[in-house]
């Protein structure tokens, strides 16, 4: 056995779970750890703030598949972390979280910087422990990442009080047999029932409406290569939430892009319409659904998904099928393929009436050459990058029109703030994708009040060269807040004018990082180009738009879709009678 201090066997079990890259802070109760880890071949990425940090690990993780890592002191160093934490976990996130505590005899005494951490945390992660006995320390460590990495994913916390960090103990790493052996209410099942499976291949084959509602899930599991075989073999259409851009490329012709709240409407239609509604690592949001008792008002529903909870939570399902996303898609499709299907003329007249819906409403903007639309920034970055470049988005209207007007071609391409709606997320995570995937150009489109969120870590991005860059919608107000005030409450714009800014491009020099700026259209192209260029650093463009510029179409909180918004000006009512079948 080894004899090491506790702060020693933190980095070797790091070392053991492939750890290339941390994130953080240090301070007086994680102390013991960062002196650790001046030696060890492990990259530590010291960020300037804890949250941002969080979300750096999170980008990290989202990007690369891998487990990301945060290291923060206790008190506020882990209170700072509880925003990032809260994140991943509504997004399934694999995270772990190592904190620092006060020494085990001053735990309850309100000492200095004591705050308890297992408490606060509970609700937002996975899993959450406190190391009381050293001896426990590598097993608690490779408890996390498994935890972390397995069934839904999600983030872990390892509370650690200094004393532990600091005392000597013989150790050795537990086996991957002994970690899973030392969780035996742990049990995530994977396979899927084949009964359900079978009951699936059925209804798919009797469906004359069907639709494919992707999630988050289905990006997590690397099912990919089987929603694309799935939907090829059937000539099924494809929808995706948010969180499951990339699952399926959105240049193909089955592809219907985002639905719910701000879908096409092609997409709302086809899911209002469908006859069958198979979700696939999707867990029926609110943003999704919409008015319950008229999503889908006719279809039969399958839902796939690896979390029990999320079955019938919120939409009752006719065929549940509990596993993981890949899995069950490879043994349905192997189903499918028993039995071949004489596609019917009403399938045929299904995909044909989706076509006409693309015509008549396609997702499209009022253009300009005085002003520049937002949405024209995002087409232009997705032509300069050939739509290759990994997509981070704030929170607000530039995250909408990210994730409508990229088209996304693989996973991992688009990393948002789906479950939580995180401002100031986007930046963060997406210094923490370059981190990790720097074959990448990666885009971070902002805000302008979303960014200056976590403004301050433009210094860990020019610290450590990180060449991201970052394409700022500035249009002066907090964007999705006024829209909806002007939608909702009479245009009464309270506490949203952004009416004091800093100069961006100045803000980005005075950093070490390259500003730039477009004020119109015609400058868009050039400064993207520039942008492009530069390799050594990050780069801001402040793109300077059209200020009430809205994010449409839109299903109003609570409203069926048939009652999009389709035009600023125009309520638009959706077509209700079932045309096809």
């Amino acid at each position: 056995m080894n004899k090491k201090r506790g702060a020693d066997i933190v980095v070797d079990v790091l070392l053991h779970e492939g750890v290339d890259t941390i994130f953080g802070l240090p301070g007086g109760a994680i102390m013991e750890v960062y002196d650790a880890l001046f030696d060890a071949p492990i990259r530590n990425v010291l960020a300037r703030h804890e949250q941002a940090a969080c979300h750096m690990a999170d980008g990290y993780a989202r990007a690369t598949g891998k487990v990301g890592v945060v290291i923060a002191t206790s008190g506020p160093g882990a209170t700072n972390l509880v925003t990032g934490l809260a994140t991943a976990y509504m997004d399934s996130i694999p995270l772990v979280a190592i904190t620092g505590q006060v020494p085990r005899h001053y735990i309850g005494t309100d000492a200095f910087q004591e705050a308890d951490v297992i408490g606060i945390t509970r609700p937002i992660t996975k899993h959450n422990f406190l190391v009381t006995d050293i001896k426990d320390l590598p097993l608690i460590l490779r408890q996390a990442f498994y935890i972390a990495r397995t069934g839904r994913p999600g983030p872990v916390l390892v509370d650690i009080p200094k004393d532990i960090t600091q005392q000597v103990a013989e150790y050795r790493i537990p086996s991957d047999e002994e970690v899973k052996e030392s969780l035996p209410g742990y049990n995530p099942h994977v396979e899927g029932n084949i009964v359900q499976i079978k009951k699936a291949a059925e209804l798919i084959r009797k469906a004359t409406r069907p639709v494919l509602y992707v999630g988050g899930g289905a990006v997590l599991s690397d099912a990919a290569e089987e929603i694309y075989k799935l939907a090829h073999l059937t000539k099924i259409p494809v929808t995706t939430t948010n969180m499951g851009k990339g699952a399926f490329p959105e240049t193909d012709p089955l592809s219907l892009h985002m639905l719910g709240m701000h879908g096409t409407y092609y997409a709302n239609m086809a899911v209002y319409h469908s006859d069958l509604l198979i979700a696939v690592g999707a867990r029926f949001d609110d943003r999704v659904t919409g008015k319950i008792s008229e999503f889908a008002p006719e279809a039969k529903i399958i839902h796939i998904d690896i979390d029990p909870a999320s079955i019938s939570k919120t939409i009752t399902v006719d065929v549940p099928i509990v596993g993981d996303v890949k899995n069950v898609l490879q043994k349905l499709i192997a189903e499918l393929e028993k039995k071949p299907v004489e596609w019917m003329a009403a399938r045929e007249s299904w995909l044909k009436q989706i076509q006409e819906w693309k015509e008549k409403h396609p997702l499209s903007y009022r253009k300009s050459d005085k002003i520049i639309k937002p949405q024209y920034v995002i087409e232009e970055i997705y032509n300069i990058t050939e739509g290759d470049a990994i997509i981070s988005a704030g929170v607000g209207q530039h995250q909408m029109w990210a994730a409508m007007f990229y088209k996304y071609s693989y996973p991992r391409q688009f990393l948002n703030s789906g479950g939580l709606g995180t401002m100031g997320f986007g930046f963060p995570a997406a210094v923490g994708a370059k981190i990790g995937r720097p074959d990448k150009t990666v885009f971070a489109i902002e805000g302008d009040g979303s960014f200056i969120m976590n403004v301050q870590d433009l210094a860990t991005a020019v610290q450590y060269r990180v060449p991201v860059k970052i394409a700022i919608i500035n249009n002066g107000f907090l964007g999705m807040v006024r829209q909806w005030q002007q939608f909702f409450y009479d245009s009464r714009y309270a506490s949203v004018c952004l009416s004091v800014q800093p100069d961006f491009v100045k803000l980005a020099e005075s950093f070490g990082a390259v500003g730039l700026r477009a004020t119109k259209p015609s400058e868009v192209r050039d400064v993207l180009a520039k942008a492009m260029e530069i390799n050594d650093r990050p780069v801001l463009i402040d793109f300077v738009v059209d200020r009430e510029e809205n994010v449409l179409p839109m299903v109003p909180a609570g409203k069926s879709y048939r009652e999009m918004i389709l035009t600023p000006k125009q309520k638009g009512e959706a077509e209700t009678m079932y045309l096809v079948g």
